[in-house]
């Protein structure tokens, strides 16, 4: 069991890396034109998405990625509390 909740936890560490590699890779390329930045939103937009229908407007701002972070977070102790 140990083995899987690190795995688990490991899994969702490495998707935090790719939310954070979509991240940046918007600052750097914000048209999404270069073909590691269309495969980093085609891993992370299904995520992202669903939040950004629930949070408010917030301008220029979008935190749909620190809630994400967020969840992640929370998750990844919750499993291995378990």
């Amino acid at each position: 069991m140990y083995v899987v909740q690190q795995l688990v936890a490991g899994l969702l560490q490495l998707y935090g890396l790719v939310l954070l590699g979509r991240v940046l890779s918007t600052w750097v390329d914000p048209e999404g034109r270069h073909p590691v930045s269309r495969f980093l939103f085609r891993l992370t937009e299904p995520v992202l998405a669903p939040i950004r229908r629930i949070l408010p407007r917030t301008g220029p701002f979008d935190l749909a990625p620190v809630i994400v972070f967020v969840l992640l977070e929370v998750l990844a102790r919750v499993i291995l509390a378990l």
